[in-house]
């Protein structure tokens, strides 16, 4: 089995990754108080929300309103404008949001992770952890309310109390997982900032306010599962020709005519579903994994515009969160594969590249440390070029 992941991110949430891991992943929640009421301040705040309500021209979905269990119309809080030439008619009005707000909705920000830079990084300090997707939303509920009603959510998450305090009640899954029918309660916990919660999928749980509003994090974990691996495999299987043939003329009117050809394919796709390299496998699985993580290119257009300031000694360093494989080939083609991207390289390059792996281990590094493997023209274009791709960036002097 993997050893127990131990990004700042996970050790931060559940204390002791690998009793978490050993104890609750997917099995039971964990309640974990924290010890510091400012503890995820540097995540999202209230003044946050102000901010992205009342100035960043959302739009529909990434808000929604809820209330007493059930989602508000957009209609409610939205209004029509222009970006550019371009109308729209489902922009934000902070006006009608906010009083909604004040007449006990919850506003519910989407998809957080995808344009505010701190959950950014905290996702995928987390997905590297975990190597499994995250993503995050933010759930703002005035006193005395509740936003959605008894509920299980269909992925992990971690909830992280950032302000005001909110009641939660989780149990265990019941029968047939119907989260209208719970099992026996196991928590009953008033969330307090600082404060984090893990729950598994399936679990339910009921959430309101008392007598403060509340604002919290979900990280929700969309976890890769075995039944995906599994059918990624049986897939490339199917892809073969050999299963590409038509079924016969008339065989929606006689099935059983065909039962027995069915016995034959199956017993095929058995034989060769045998054959399967399970290292093969689980490396597919885990490479699918990486190439959708793209680098995270914050501050990459200064990098671009001083790229000619890169020299041999310059000092560089791996990007946080970056991916990066050395492929190569049936042709002993080397590649390096950067999450979303491909870059190609002539064999005679694949010693420097292997060089280059040993060195994104070191907090920093310079072009001229792979004076052994690369000549000073060839090493620099290289360097450059990977800061261009986003897996390498340099001190931007002003």
């Amino acid at each position: 089995m993997p050893t127990a992941p131990t990004g700042s991110a996970l050790r931060r949430f559940v204390g002791d990754p690998e009793r978490f891991v050993r104890d609750h992943w997917a099995r039971a929640p964990l309640y974990r108080p924290g010890d510091d009421p400012n503890g995820f301040a540097d995540l999202f705040s209230i003044a946050d929300v102000d901010h992205l309500v009342a100035t960043a021209s959302l739009r529909v979905p990434a808000i929604r309103l809820v209330k007493d269990g059930g989602e508000l119309p957009s209609r409610g809080y939205t209004k029509s404008g222009r970006l550019g030439s371009k109308p729209l008619t489902d922009l934000v009005d902070p006006g009608k949001v906010y009083g909604q707000f004040a007449d006990g909705a919850t506003i519910v920000l989407q998809g957080l992770h995808r344009y505010w830079l701190p959950l950014t990084r905290l996702c995928r300090d987390l997905e590297c952890s975990l190597t499994h997707p995250t993503q995050v939303n933010a759930y703002v509920t005035p006193p005395s309310s509740r936003g959605l009603g008894l509920h299980a959510d269909e992925h992990d998450v971690f909830v992280l109390q950032v302000h005001g305090r909110k009641r939660w009640e989780v149990y265990r899954p019941g029968q047939d997982n119907d989260p209208r029918a719970p099992g026996e309660r196991l928590l009953d916990v008033v969330l307090e900032p600082g404060d984090c919660l893990y729950l598994p999928v399936d679990f339910p749980h009921a959430v309101w306010t008392e007598q403060s509003a509340s604002a919290h994090l979900t990280v929700g974990v969309l976890t890769s599962t075995w039944r995906e691996v599994l059918l990624d495999a049986v897939r490339r299987v199917l892809d073969e020709p050999a299963f590409a043939a038509p079924l016969p003329p008339g065989y929606a009117d006689q099935p059983a005519a065909i039962a027995g050809a069915v016995a034959e394919r199956l017993g095929e796709l058995q034989q060769r579903l045998g054959k399967h390299d399970p290292v093969e496998v689980a490396e597919a699985a885990a490479r699918k994994f990486r190439l959708s993580r793209p680098p995270i290119l914050t501050g990459q257009l200064g990098q671009i515009l001083d790229l000619d300031q890169v020299s041999d000694t310059t000092m560089v360093w791996r990007r946080a969160g970056s991916v990066c494989d050395l492929r190569a080939d049936d042709d002993g083609t080397p590649s390096l594969e950067l999450g979303d991207r491909r870059i190609i390289f002539p064999a005679w390059m694949e010693p420097a590249l292997r060089a280059l792996l040993t060195l994104l281990e070191r907090e920093r590094f310079t072009a001229a440390d792979l004076a052994g493997e690369l000549d000073p023209e060839s090493r620099l274009v290289l360097i450059r070029r990977l800061v261009r791709e986003g897996l390498l960036e340099f001190e931007v002097v002003a």
